[in-house]
C-alpha cells in the first residue's frame, strides 16, 4: 500500500512537471493554458515518435491526431445549412445562414483556417463551429476553404488552393446560387489562413478582373513574415503557448520543404544578416524600430547579424517572396487593398507582425480597425467551447463578428 501510495505521488509529481511552465499574470485562463499547451505537446512527441520509427511523415501523424479527435461531419441546423462540396476542385464547406427579412441577397465571408500550412482542417468542430456562428449571426453565407495541407504539397500551392477556390466562388452564377450580394463579401483567415488571405488579398489588387471585388479583409493574428525572428513580440514569447518561436521557424521550413539545419540559424536572423544583399531593400519594410509603438518595443533590441548564412536566402528565396510575406509587399500594392480588421494578441510571438502590417497599410491610405487584446495567446479565438473555452477565446470571437457585422 505504502509503495502504491509513492507510486502515486511520483506520477502525480511527473505529470505536474510536464503541465506547467511559467505563464503571464496578464494572460487568460492561465492553468486552462497549460493544459492545453501540454496535450498539443503530447501529440507532438507521439507524432515525432511515429516519424522516427518510420511509419509516417511527422506532421501527417499530428494532423491525424487532432482531426480524429476534432472532426466533425457537415450538420445543418435549423439556422444554418452546413454543406461539403468542391469549388473548382479544392474541396470547400458552405454554411448558409438565413436571410434578413428586409434583404434580398446575403453578405459572404470566404475564412481560411489556420494551423501552419500543415495542420487543422475546415471541418473540425473549432472551425464548424466559428463559421456556423457567423453565419448564422451574420445572416451570411461562409465559405471555409479545405486547401491542401504540406507535407502532400509545398509553397505556393496552399495560395493556388486558396484563390482558385475564391475565384470560382466570385463567378456571377455561384454567388446567384447562393444568394450572395456581389459588393459585400470578405476575405479572412486566422494565422496561417491569415496569412493565406492576406496573399490573396494582395493577387486580387493585381489582377484587373477580380480589383474591388473583395469589400474587406479580416485577418486574426496572422503570420506575415520570415525575415525577422526577433521583433518585440518574438523575445517576449519565444517559448508562449501554443506557438513558441521555435515551433514557428519550424513551420515556415516545413512550408518551403527547407531543411532543418537553417532552424537555429534562422531564429538568430542570420538568414538576413547584412551581408546578405537579397534581403537589404527589403529590411526597411519591417523596421519596428519605426513601426511599433514604444508600449510594444519596450527595452527590447533589434538583432542584426553582421555576418551570416547567405546560403539559407540562396536555397529558400521563398522567404523573400510577398506571397509568402505580404509585409514586405510594395506600396503600391498595399494602397489597393480594402479596409482591413486585424486581431492580435499579447501573449503571441506574431504580435508585431499584425501591428506592423496595420501600420504599413494605414501609411498607404487603408482604412485599418487594429484589435489587440492584453490576456490574448496565439490560436485564441478558435477556443470558446467546453473544455477548451477561453473567455478571451469568446471576446475575441464576438469582438471580430461584430465588426463584420458592422462594416460588411
Amino acid at each position: 500500500m505504502r509503495s502504491s501510495c509513492v507510486l502515486l505521488t511520483a506520477l502525480v509529481a511527473l505529470a505536474a512537471y510536464y503541465v506547467y511552465i511559467p505563464l503571464p499574470g496578464s494572460v487568460s485562463d492561465p492553468w486552462k493554458l497549460m493544459l492545453l499547451d501540454a496535450t498539443f505537446r503530447g501529440a507532438q512527441q507521439v507524432s515525432n515518435l511515429i516519424h522516427y520509427l518510420g511509419l509516417s511523415h511527422h506532421l501527417l501523424a499530428l494532423n491525424f491526431i487532432i482531426v480524429s479527435f476534432g472532426k466533425k461531419s457537415a450538420w445543418s441546423s435549423a439556422q444554418v445549412k452546413v454543406t461539403d462540396t468542391d469549388f473548382d476542385g479544392v474541396e470547400v464547406r458552405v454554411f448558409e445562414g438565413p436571410l434578413k427579412p428586409e434583404e434580398p441577397l446575403k453578405r459572404s465571408v470566404v475564412y481560411i483556417h489556420g494551423g501552419g500550412w500543415a495542420l487543422a482542417s475546415a471541418k473540425i468542430r473549432y472551425y464548424d463551429e466559428l463559421c456556423t456562428a457567423m453565419a448564422e449571426e451574420l445572416n451570411a453565407v461562409i465559405v471555409s476553404i479545405e486547401y491542401r495541407l504540406v507535407p502532400k504539397v509545398y509553397f505556393p500551392e496552399q495560395i493556388h488552393d486558396v484563390v482558385r477556390a475564391t475565384k470560382y466562388f466570385l463567378k456571377p452564377e455561384v454567388l446567384q446560387k447562393y444568394m450572395v450580394d456581389p459588393g459585400r463579401i470578405c476575405i479572412s483567415g486566422d494565422s496561417a489562413g491569415g496569412n493565406l488571405a492576406a496573399a490573396l488579398g494582395q493577387q486580387f489588387t493585381q489582377d484587373a478582373s477580380l480589383k474591388n471585388k473583395l469589400k474587406l479583409q479580416a485577418l486574426i493574428y496572422p503570420v506575415l513574415q520570415a525575415l525577422d525572428f526577433n521583433t518585440p513580440s518574438y523575445q517576449q514569447n519565444v517559448n508562449t503557448p501554443i506557438l513558441p518561436r521555435y515551433v514557428m521557424v519550424k513551420y515556415w521550413v516545413d512550408y518551403f520543404k527547407g531543411n532543418y539545419d537553417f532552424v537555429q540559424a534562422m531564429i538568430i536572423n542570420n538568414h538576413t544578416s547584412l551581408d546578405v544583399e537579397e534581403a537589404a531593400t527589403l529590411r526597411a519594410r519591417l523596421n519596428w524600430t519605426s513601426l511599433l509603438p514604444a508600449s510594444f518595443t519596450k527595452n527590447y533590441k533589434p538583432v542584426v547579424q553582421t555576418t551570416g548564412n547567405a546560403r539559407i536566402v540562396q536555397e529558400l528565396p521563398q522567404l523573400l517572396d510577398a506571397r509568402s510575406a505580404p509585409l514586405i509587399a510594395d506600396q503600391a500594392v498595399l494602397q489597393l487593398l480594402p479596409k482591413t480588421y486585424i486581431l492580435t494578441c499579447e501573449h503571441d510571438v506574431l504580435r508585431d507582425d499584425g501591428i506592423m502590417y496595420a501600420k504599413r497599410l494605414e501609411s498607404a491610405g487603408v482604412e485599418v480597425t487594429l484589435d489587440h487584446f492584453e490576456d490574448g495567446f496565439h490560436g485564441c479565438m478558435i477556443f470558446t467551447s467546453w473544455p477548451t473555452n477561453f473567455s478571451v477565446g469568446i471576446r475575441t470571437r464576438n469582438s471580430y463578428i461584430k465588426w463584420l457585422d458592422q462594416n460588411l
